[in-house]
């Protein structure tokens, strides 16, 4: 099951330091497994610019679509076996402890 992991920072992050995950030793192990089929980080809110169509006309504005001060800084495209499996590849992922992620399984549109 693929899963679209969102990589936000955290107004209250983890204040323990002990044995905090490596990304790059993330990273390895999981494109390795074949869990992570791609990821990257994100340019800065600055860089965003927001995109909408209301009664036809094109509203463009910079900046991200909410002010807030929690933002999306990355993306990780999983493939585990179910929801278990894409929580434990979370857990060992740095920004589980200095931010949060958010697990949002793709759609099934078959139907």
């Amino acid at each position: 099951m693929k899963y679209m992991m969102f990589v936000c920072t955290d107004s209250e992050p983890d204040t323990d330091p002990t044995d905090a995950p490596d990304i790059d030793k993330w990273v390895a192990e999981n494109d390795a497994r074949g869990r992570r089929l791609a990821g990257d980080q994100l340019a800065p809110t600055t860089a965003a610019t927001t995109v909408r169509v209301r009664d036809g006309e094109l509203l463009v504005s910079e900046g991200p679509f909410a002010e807030t001060t929690e933002v999306i800084v990355g993306f990780d495209l999983l493939d585990c076996a179910d929801l278990d499996e894409a929580i434990e590849v979370a857990r060992a992922h740095p920004m589980a402890r200095h931010g949060r992620l958010e697990l949002r399984p793709f759609a099934d549109l078959s139907d």
